[in-house]
């Protein structure tokens, strides 16, 4: 049977939801693991990614909003999916970027 990756769980739970994403970040405040802080970091730029979606559906234009937020569906779905499968990937270009400018997250 293989080991679970330290972490996973707390990963998995960055990408349920916003409060997931909360309490996430604070389990991993007491306790750092690497996996589990890469994940909350994507998490939440694809959250940013979901807000700008909803701001942009209500005041620039409702297809361009639509889009975007089908984008930050897909990329919450792979990054989950990545998340359970104990990999440190996410969304191309996008994931390395997130670790870069979220270090307050560390």
């Amino acid at each position: 049977m293989k080991e679970q990756t330290p972490g996973k769980t707390k990963a998995i739970l960055a990408y349920i939801t916003f409060l997931g994403f909360l309490i996430a970040a604070s389990m991993n405040s007491t306790k750092k693991d690497l996996f589990a802080t890469w994940h909350i970091k994507n998490s939440f730029g694809i959250i940013l990614i979901w807000i700008v979606s909803y701001v942009t559906q209500l005041h620039i234009n409702i297809l361009t909003g639509d889009i975007l937020q089908i984008t930050s569906i897909v990329c919450l779905l792979y990054s989950l999916l990545m998340a359970m499968r104990d990999k440190k990937q996410g969304v191309p270009i996008l994931s390395e970027k997130f670790q870069q400018w979220f270090t307050f997250l560390d």
